[in-house]
């Protein structure tokens, strides 16, 4: 009795501990958007704002750079994701049904190009987004976050796909379908769970994207909302908008945590299907 009341009580310290690291710098972005100027510098420190203030979610959505930067980064991260689950969903339906000779290579290989850091190959990118004349336009974002969503959707979807029963593609095989219809039609709705969850990541993964949205964009004609929260630390001489980062930092986040609570269940059964066996 004593065991099982120490084992649970170091279940839920080490649970609370760990909560406690995730989330406080969650809570101290949003309290900080909600103090003055003045209190944020001042000491002691304090956790909760003396005076709440919404000057600072004011001065961010004043900005036009910054909200322009926000229809950016979902034009970027909604086009990279919508291209990647069409051609992933394709490339799965393929690996996952057809034999041909170098099929598991051919997964090794996919899985392998998601391993390589973003900057080994963003000297190869800006010299390509150059010479084909869509530097600094939604494209050269787009097809740059493709490289690393684009494997994972497929390794994902393609496990996901395996589990759908060949039964389901020989009947409606029999009933005159073809290949291309047997995806849309059969395949494509029973991997909803697996879709949205493999979205879903890669859209935030796109949208928190700063490394190549730095270096392929110029200006606000496509530069995301990770630089355009970066650079306010560049408009103030004396000392950094911190107020305005951490709000506009809150409303970037908003989104990402709105879509994950919209489709927790799609992605807990997406990734526990489609991941489990390969």
């Amino acid at each position: 009795m004593i065991t099982r009341i120490l084992s649970r009580t170091a279940f839920y310290l080490i649970l609370a501990i760990g909560l406690f690291y995730i989330l406080f710098p969650f809570y101290w972005m949003i309290v900080n958007s909600l103090k003055p100027s003045a209190e944020l510098f001042a000491t002691p420190l304090s956790y909760w704002p003396r005076q709440l203030t919404l000057d600072n979610y004011r001065a961010v959505l004043a900005d036009g750079s910054f909200v322009r930067s926000i229809f950016n980064s979902f034009v970027v991260a909604g086009g990279a994701t919508i291209l990647s689950l069409a051609l992933s969903s394709m490339a799965a339906y393929a690996l996952a049904r057809y034999r041909f000779a170098g099929k598991q290579a051919t997964l090794y290989i996919i899985l392998g190009m998601s391993t390589f850091p973003q900057i080994a190959v963003l000297g190869g990118l800006f010299t390509l987004a150059r010479a084909l004349g869509i530097y600094n336009t939604y494209w050269a974002l787009i097809l740059s976050y493709m490289i690393f969503t684009l494997p994972f959707c497929v390794w994902v979807l393609t496990s996901f796909v395996k589990e759908i029963p060949d039964t389901l593609d020989e009947a409606a095989t029999i009933d005159g379908a073809s290949a291309w219809q047997i995806l849309w039609k059969v395949i494509i709705p029973l991997a909803g769970p697996g879709l949205v969850a493999t979205g879903l990541l890669s859209f935030i993964n796109a949208w928190n994207e700063f490394l190549f949205a730095l270096t392929l964009t110029a200006d606000n004609q496509a530069r995301t909302v990770p630089v355009a929260v970066a650079l306010f630390s560049g408009q103030s001489e004396h000392e950094l908008p911190w107020g305005k980062i951490t709000a506009a930092s809150t409303v970037v986040t908003v989104p990402v945590v709105l879509l994950a609570l919209m489709f927790q269940k799609r992605i807990v059964e997406g990734l526990t299907s489609g991941a489990v066996k390969g």
